[in-house]
Formats: structure tokens, sequence, C-alpha cells
């Protein structure tokens, strides 16, 4: 997939993009980047890979001129430290990477950061801030279980006026900070150990970063956001197979694409 530039205009506040991975992702990890830089509307001060300690994935930085940064510095736990399986199923680091995600204030310098998936590629030019509001890229559907999660976390129903869970979203550092202290503030613990223990583990799907933060955002201040379609595409094949032409075709509808390949957050415990 190309990486040459779009031609169209850069501008608004400036963004850091941070993107949790692993090694099963380097076969499509350098079209996300590649893809952030030609599509992302906004200036990129940083891209900051957070990833287990790996010689690959490092070299992969150097070469992408991104920082890395190991996953175990970012929390004050690491991903064995997360009970969160049934005998067919081990969602501990998936969970992880959530919680990743979460601390991305504390990785981050710029006011506002990006969060994407590592199999997740932009095919069409994208904004995430306008006219001082933030752009949620949203689908029609999503998993009960987050919301009862959110309903536990923050005493409240979610509005949910669309699904958040979009493979990629903006956050606002203050109000990413303003919703840990809500959940602190409320059950007395650390942010972490509180969306841990609210989750009804018995269920594959019990927590999701984006829906609470977006829902979060949208309950306090409604106005100060602007909804629009993701348009996402899972496709099986691999990011490197399409040509520029299948890629053409594909932006006539969609906005981005996922390579759906991950199975290191979500692969049963070895017995």
């Amino acid at each position: 997939m190309s990486a040459t530039s779009s031609g169209l205009s850069v501008s608004g506040p400036a963004i850091d993009v941070l993107i949790p991975a692993i090694e099963k992702d380097l076969a499509t990890l350098p079209h996300v980047i590649d893809s952030l830089r030609r599509y992302v509307r906004h200036p990129i001060s940083n891209i900051y890979i957070v990833s287990p300690n790996s010689s690959k994935i490092r070299n992969l930085c150097s070469r992408k001129n991104c920082i890395f940064v190991n996953e175990t510095t970012v929390l004050p736990f690491t991903k064995k430290d997360i009970h969160y399986s049934s005998s067919r199923w081990n969602r501990s680091g998936w969970l992880y990477q959530q919680l990743l995600k979460m601390n991305g204030d504390h990785i981050c310098r710029e006011s506002h950061f990006l969060v994407i998936d590592a199999d997740t590629v932009l095919i069409r030019p994208h904004r995430f801030r306008t006219g001082g509001k933030s752009i949620f890229y949203c689908r029609n559907w999503s998993q009960p279980e987050y919301f009862r999660t959110y309903r536990k976390l923050l005493g409240t129903a979610a509005p949910s006026p669309k699904s958040f869970v979009t493979h990629y979203m903006l956050f606002e550092k203050a109000k990413l900070a303003g919703l840990k202290r809500k959940i602190e503030a409320r059950h007395g613990m650390s942010w972490h150990a509180a969306i841990i223990r609210s989750i009804d583990k018995t269920k594959q799907f019990g927590f999701s970063e984006f829906e609470t933060y977006a829902n979060y955002v949208y309950s306090g201040n409604s106005a100060s956001v602007i909804l629009k379609n993701a348009n996402n595409k899972s496709l099986k094949t691999s990011a490197a197979s399409l040509g520029k032409a299948q890629i053409r075709k594909y932006a006539r509808t969609y906005r981005s694409l996922s390579f759906h390949q991950r199975k290191g957050y979500s692969t049963p415990p070895k017995h």
C-alpha cells in the first residue's frame, strides 16, 4: 500500500498518535503508520508504539520514525496480573491493551492524541477536531455488556446515540483525566482497579475504552462532538496484497480497512 502524500491540507491543533501493538501486528503496522501520515488532516507530532519489549517492533519504530514505549512502563501492573478468562477464551491481554490506551495521557505530550488499532488502515482523509468540537466515528451496533459496565463505573446510563467502537478515536487529555478522576472518586480506588472490578468476567466482552470515554464526553456536552459514520470494512486478506486500484475502489465506500489477524490478545490459556 502506497504512502505518498494525498496533497490535502493539514491544519488545526497538533496531535500525537498512540498504537498498542504486538509482533503479530508487524505485517499491517507499517501500513497503519503510513496511512496516518497520509490521511490524518492534523499535524502529527509523535507516533508512539506501545508494545512488549521486541527488537522487531523497535526496529520498525526506528525505520518509521516512531517512538517505542515498553508497555510494562505504562501501568503499575502487567498483563499477567489481569485474570479475565474462561476454559474457552482469554481476554486478559485484550483488556490490558485497553487500559494501556486509557493511560495514553501519561505517554503523549500533545493535548489531544489519536489511538488507533494496529490492524486498521485509513484509506480516506480524516479530521478529528473542527470548530472546537471533537469528531467521533461511529457504527450502529455494540456489546450490551459495555453499557452495563459503564453504568457500574459512572452511576448513570450511557447516552450511546451510536456505538463508538470503531478502531480509532481522538482523546482529549483533560477530559480523559476527568473521566478517570470521576471513576476513582466514585469507587474509592484507582481507575484501573475499578474497571477490572466492575467487569462481569463471565462475559467475553466486558469493557470498551472507546465506548466509555466517548459516552462520558457525549453525556457532558453532546453539542461538543460531531458524529460521523465510520464506514469501516474488515478484510481477511493482508494489507500488503492490496493494490492502489483496489484501495481506490474501497475508498469510494469506506473510510478505513481492518485486517483482523490479531490473536495474541484473545487466545485461550495454555494448560
